[in-house]
């Protein structure tokens, strides 16, 4: 294990920073707090540090597109390694009281399976007789690499099977541990709670769930780190043609959701850059309401996408299962708006990021004030890491829109705002 950073002056031995979200934002804020000798309590309602973004595959064609995937590995290492970061997996937020010096209860559910004693060997996993009941990690730095789903485990159904409890050869798995809590205080809360991606099937004239070569964005990153390879899920057979779809569900005002997610165009181009990069033969088309600049040297890489990547300005109206399972993309065309029924053999839907499902209840616990969207609302202009309650900051997604890159920007920033608030550094003049 890593050692912490620098040396202990005695008013910061006791100064203590609960971060709460394990994404990359959390990561990131833990992580730079720790640099700066401060304790930090990292909570993750999941049973896995990362986040979205851990589930990421890397972009790179000839060269690095710059995606942050290889940044979210890293960080969770770092994180893992940091002594002075205490990691709460599958534990939440139940209770906070205080000002300046906040008391805080934790309620976490059971883990059954022991970090220390877990080898990640696998056997629970391949044995399992319940689809999905075993669940495994999306890093090979995830600790443990796997975790069990009360909802799909046959034991807590009839409690009938418990062959990954008998079988675990470090005997690891409890599957009778119960719900525990933990109570502390913290001298400042570091809110990176993350996002929730948007859920297709509200948009159901697209037939996600139904068509069966119809999968999100997110579907296609899991895939790709997976097998390392494209496949349309119903044959498991290389796509000859890919649509992606921008938008689904942001910039949709029927939801209420005019705002940009401000990384699906760039995610987009990467992935079709990157798809293109090793498989040349299959043709990428992108339908699209407008491109939102994605970083440095957009224009550039802009005009090299669109030598090898069709973009298609009109967003399709519907989508239809078609023969051999291809699907049928209804659009109008941009010049003169007469409809076009295309086929493609997978089609992928760019879905937006929306505001976390516990937002509401959150930002209750912890006095804090959300903008007309949902996400949490900054109380300075200025500083988007700023909260109206003091000794509570913002990071990442929580606070809206942003991609891996700016994700981290801030949650290094709300970690030195949160050490100006404790004095651990001094204000600049």
């Amino acid at each position: 294990m890593r050692k912490g950073s620098g040396q202990n002056s005695p008013d910061q031995t006791s100064k203590k920073v609960l971060v709460i979200g394990g994404g990359i934002a959390g990561l990131t804020a833990a992580w730079e707090l720790a640099r700066l000798n401060l304790d930090v309590e990292l909570v993750e309602k999941s049973s896995f540090l990362g986040g979205h973004a851990i589930q990421f595959c890397c972009k790179a064609a000839d060269e690095c597109q710059k995606c942050g995937a290889c940044s979210v590995e890293q960080r969770l290492l770092e994180v893992i390694e940091e002594p002075r970061i205490r990691v709460h997996l599958r534990t939440e937020l139940e209770g906070l009281s205080g000002n300046g010096r906040f008391s805080y209860a934790l309620s976490r559910r059971p883990s059954y399976i022991d970090s220390q004693k877990c080898s990640n060997c696998g056997i629970c996993f391949e044995k399992c007789p319940a689809p999905g009941a075993i669940v495994r990690g999306y890093s090979k730095n995830n600790i443990p690499l796997y975790a069990i789903d009360e909802g799909k485990c046959l034991y807590f159904r009839d409690g009938n099977c418990n062959i990954c409890q008998d079988l675990c050869p470090e005997k690891a798995i409890d599957l009778d541990q119960e719900q525990g809590h933990v109570s502390d205080k913290a001298d400042a809360i570091v809110v990176a709670s993350g996002f929730k991606a948007f859920d297709p099937v509200d948009r159901p004239r697209y037939g996600y769930g139904i068509n069966k070569n119809l999968i999100t964005a997110l579907d296609l990153e899991r895939m790709l780190r997976e097998k390392g390879n494209v496949v349309r899920p119903s044959d498991n057979k290389a796509p000859e043609s890919i649509a992606f779809i921008q938008c689904v569900g942001s910039r949709d005002h029927k939801l209420e959701h005019g705002f940009c997610s401000q990384v699906c165009c760039g995610y987009a181009m990467r992935m079709a850059e990157a798809i293109r990069h090793r498989h040349p033969e299959i043709k990428v088309s992108i339908f699209y309401m407008d491109i939102q600049n994605c970083g440095k040297n957009f224009s550039k890489f802009y005009e090299r996408c669109k030598e090898n990547i069709r973009f298609v300005r009109f967003m399709p109206g519907d989508i239809f299962q078609g023969e051999q399972d291809q699907l049928t993309v209804c659009y109008g065309d941009e010049k003169d708006g007469h409809a076009v029924r295309e086929l493609f053999d997978l089609v992928v839907l760019s879905v937006g990021i929306m505001p976390g499902s516990g937002n509401a209840s959150l930002a209750d616990m912890l006095k804090l004030d959300l903008d007309k969207h949902g996400f949490f609302a900054s109380g300075d202009s200025l500083d988007s890491t700023s909260t109206i309650r003091a000794g509570v900051f913002l990071a990442g997604t929580a606070q809206g829109p942003k991609d891996i890159a700016d994700s981290m920007a801030q949650a290094g920033q709300a970690a030195h705002r949160v050490a100006q608030y404790l004095g651990v550094v001094q204000c600049p003049k």
